[in-house]
């Protein structure tokens, strides 16, 4: 499974974007999917998850209210749509996807997850 985050950017606080992240093989509708990120001088963190089906979402605290995390199977997408953009959200913002964590809190965690894209920059400016 190859997977490609897409659509980070430069935008002022309070804006919005969203990311992408397409992946190939027909099994990515089986797969839970995680974005995580990590800031400049800081560890990755968790941030949104989603179950095989689409179902279930997982949110971190910090982007409750703010961040939305959906998928569209038919196409091997899934996408992170960010508004209310803060500058402590500035980070590079990975996808991820789990063949053994398919649902559940296992989703937030780094360890569940097999394949990794190769992140996209979110730059937030104040």
């Amino acid at each position: 499974v190859q997977l490609q985050a897409s659509g980070g950017g430069l935008v002022q606080a309070g804006g919005f974007l969203r990311l992408s992240c397409a992946a190939s093989g027909r099994a990515f509708s089986t797969y839970g999917v995680g974005w995580f990120r990590q800031a400049p001088g800081k560890k990755r963190e968790f941030v949104a998850a989603i179950n095989w089906s689409g179902g279930s979402t997982y949110l971190a605290d910090s982007v409750k209210g703010r961040f939305t995390i959906s998928r569209d199977n038919a196409k091997n997408t899934v996408y992170l749509q960010m508004n209310n953009l803060k500058p402590e959200d500035t980070a590079v913002y990975y996808c991820a996807a789990s063949t053994t964590s398919t649902t559940g809190w296992g989703l937030l965690r780094e360890v569940s997850y097999d394949y990794w894209g190769q992140g996209t920059l979110v730059t937030v400016s104040s």
